[in-house]
């Protein structure tokens, strides 16, 4: 929707509506007068170019001399002030100060502007963020936006521009200064919703005038990557030792995706937590009355639809009904970097009412998508929530219906604990299979307004005692008390079940009683479920290999005796865990490509296939291959797990570089598609023999809800992103033991582990 321009130092994406004659997917690719990057970025940015004004500097002192940061012995830090939009101008300023790098490429994201910066590979990422996130909208909302949310929007831009005007020596890669409705693009916590399922791959094919060959739905190839999502427990005070809720808060992000803070104000606000870098809210954490898990959710808020599109006379039109209707055309220019300066390339992008068009079918249908389009209803529920009381009041943010992406999993003082499956949910016509693309040219596929929050899948207080979801089906949330999945429209959960979810109930369904400590040892139970079917239909084949007339012989008979004798429990002096690793990587590899085209198969699915569709003799020969990679690669095939397995942290870049040469710590837990609830997805990286985790566990706590909270966490490495910082790594020893600290929660616990008190810009 939109181009962009400078106007008055603030950023607009000004929208051309044009009708034009062009062949059904144009583009026009500009290189227009390159200028030198200095100038181009000013005259792009246009506030890079102006100072701050001495009464915005003016302003900034004052309000700091309103908020108070105390780091503690961990850097976290604990940020007061006097109202709400001064606790958030000290809350930016903190996260500045501990990473302002991803500060800024997390608003570079949003807006649409990375290509700037990473060059004509990130073109598609822009326009992706273009076609869904509109700047001119969000400067509108801004305007329009209730007092107390201008207030901290505000306080949010301050914050930030305080603390680049505090640290003359920090060098943005782009943002010189930060615009109050930059948080309306970036309103939920998972940066950008659900927009990064639409494939860039089809979104270039399209707009490139690519002839697409296949039809790729948004989740294609999803196993293929490492499972990412979160762990949500809650305890009921009937399974608790003490009386009171307890919640594991256990996100799994790709590592310092968010840290760990504090912000409270003398007007009521008080939220510890994971807060994601930029925001100004937390996302997933608690205050002295509740606490909030999100888990990213499979319920169906988004459709595609498929376009039926005529050209008359040079324009485009799309049926609905038994009319045509006008296709809305815009200009939409997006600049990327080339050569040290600024290039654009033009597009004209195309929308029904339904959404933008992101792809084309190969019969010619456009698809477009609808997703939530409510950046200041879903920021005005990020924001609120975290000043929840209880059940009642939290379920009463829920009605504003701003989270697309997520479960919740809630637990509060008065012993009420909760799971909500998904917040924004589209009313459809059950007759359409909403797992698939829609006709967009039948009117009965519109949206037929929302459900209500009480009409979503959810439970309160099941009888079970206890509340689980690790990105799986809510049917099976609470062990035998989950909700009845006959009660709901198959679009509202189509979440498959996974192998950290069935661990999780069998985890929580087995202990009468828990306490903080046993809580933590639940969340990291050591059982890997996915091996369960996978190594006895290995062990078959082997025996059925063995008996034929070329059996095999020698290392790979006694490794197959090593299989058979595991527990099925990680560790890190597991000979077998890397086996069945390694084993297990490469013989869904090799099934991967049997799957039929357009099946999508979730991991249970995929292993079952993969057991199905491999021959005895291809199993045997992976494992034979397993030794000899491991063979090659580390000099034995009897190699420890936790040998290979290892966390390092050496840069604080947001991508991280390894070294089989530096220090690292070995790591006993493991991906979490083999059921890991600890997960640590690890891979080789370039120039590496070891593995090297870089997504999973990330900020962990676990929370009991008494007359005063009590509370632990860790975060994986430490809250800042300066090697040279004593809390760069000052948390990683507690991480890969899989340990929790103390958080320091009340004043009096915080002044007596303080490192340093001080307002922003001392």
């Amino acid at each position: 929707m939109s181009g962009i321009e400078d106007i008055g130092g603030k950023l607009a994406f000004q929208s051309q509506q044009v009708q034009r004659a062009a062949h059904p997917i144009p583009i026009h690719c500009s290189m227009r007068a390159f200028l030198p990057l200095g100038l181009l970025l000013m005259a792009v940015t246009g506030a890079q170019a102006q100072a701050f004004t001495s009464a915005e500097i003016a302003r900034w002192q004052q309000q700091a001399k309103q908020v108070t940061i105390t780091r503690d012995t961990w850097g976290v830090p604990h940020v007061q002030g006097k109202t709400d939009a001064d606790a958030v101008f000290g809350l930016l300023y903190a996260q500045c100060e501990d990473d302002f790098p991803r500060v800024e490429t997390n608003y570079l994201d949003a807006i649409g502007r990375l290509a700037e910066v990473e060059g004509e590979s990130a073109i598609y990422h822009d326009l992706r963020a273009r076609l869904f996130m509109d700047s001119t909208q969000a400067i509108s909302l801004y305007q329009k936006s209730p007092a107390w949310m201008k207030q901290l929007l505000n306080a949010f831009a301050d914050g930030t521009n305080y603390y680049l005007y505090s640290h003359p020596t920090v060098q943005p890669k782009l943002l010189r200064r930060f615009q109050p409705w930059m948080p309306l693009m970036f309103s939920e916590g998972s940066i950008g919703g659900n927009i990064s399922v639409v494939p860039l791959e089809r979104l270039k094919n399209f707009y490139a005038n690519r002839k697409s060959t296949s039809w790729q739905r948004p989740d294609f190839e999803k196993a293929e990557r490492e499972p990412v999502g979160s762990n949500g427990f809650a305890i009921a005070p009937a399974k608790s030792a003490s009386g009171h809720a307890l919640l594991l808060i256990n996100p799994h992000t790709s590592f310092y995706f968010r840290p760990e803070v504090q912000v409270t104000s003398e007007a009521g606000l008080n939220a510890y937590g994971a807060v994601t870098w930029g925001q100004f809210f937390v996302y997933q954490g608690f205050n002295q009355n509740c606490g909030w898990m999100h888990t990213s959710s499979q319920a169906d808020s988004m459709d595609e639809y498929l376009e039926t599109v005529e050209q008359k006379d040079g324009k485009y039109y799309y049926r609905y009904g038994k009319k045509l209707r006008p296709m809305q055309a815009t200009t939409m220019s997006i600049p990327y970097l080339r050569d040290g300066k600024i290039a654009r390339k033009d597009f004209i992008t195309y929308r029904t009412h339904h959404g933008p068009v992101v792809g084309q079918q190969a019969d010619d249908k456009w698809v477009t998508v609808r997703m939530m389009d409510t950046p200041l209803e879903a920021l005005e529920q990020s924001y609120l929530r975290t000043k929840a009381t209880d059940y009642a009041s939290f379920q009463k943010t829920l009605k504003l219906n701003g989270n697309a992406s997520n479960n919740t999993v809630f637990a509060d003082s008065k012993g009420t604990i909760a799971y909500w499956h998904g917040n924004f949910m589209p009313r459809r016509d059950p007759q359409f299979d909403w797992s698939q693309p829609v006709d967009g040219s039948n009117p009965k596929t519109d949206w037929k307004g929302l459900h209500k929050p009480e009409e979503i899948v959810q439970v309160m207080n099941p009888a079970s005692g206890f509340i689980q979801n690790c990105n799986s089906t809510p049917y099976t949330v609470s062990g035998p008390s989950s909700p009845d999945k006959a009660k709901y429209p198959a679009y509202m959960a189509p979440d498959a079940e996974n192998y950290r979810g069935i661990n999780a109930v069998r985890v929580l369904s087995r202990k009468p009683v828990f306490t903080l400590d046993t809580l933590i040892a639940a969340a990291k139970d050591p059982y890997l479920a996915g091996f369960e079917e996978l190594l006895p239909a290995l062990a078959k084949d082997f025996q059925y290999v063995l008996d034929s007339t070329n059996p095999p012989q020698g290392e790979v008979v006694e490794a197959m005796k090593i299989l058979q004798a595991w527990d099925k429990r990680y560790s890190k002096t597991s000979v077998a865990q890397t086996l069945a690793t390694y084993w297990g990587e490469r013989i869904l590899r090799l099934a991967r490509p049997r799957v039929p085209a357009n099946q999508v198969l979730d991991y249970i699915s995929l292993i079952k296939f993969t057991i199905a569709n491999t021959t005895p003799q291809e199993k045997v020969a992976a494992l034979q291959e397993t030794l000899d990679e491991l063979t090659r690669d580390f000099g034995t095939w009897k190699k420890p797990w936790g040998d290979i397995n290892r966390f390092q942290r050496l840069t604080g870049n947001i991508q991280e570089a390894y070294d089989d040469q530096k220090p690292s710590l070995p790591v006993a837990f493991t991906s979490s598609a083999w059921g890991s609830l600890a997960a640590f997805g690890s891979r080789t990286f370039p120039g590496t023999k070891k593995r090297y985790g870089y997504v999973g566990n990330s900020f962990i706590a676990v929370v009991e809800f008494g007359p005063r909270i009590k509370a632990r966490s860790v975060l994986a490495g430490g809250n800042s992103n300066q090697p040279t910082s004593p809390h760069f790594t000052d948390q990683a020893g507690l991480y890969v033991e899989e340990n929790f600290k103390d958080v320091l929660f009340y004043p009096e616990d915080v002044k007596q582990h303080a490192e340093r008190t001080y307002s922003p810009g001392q």
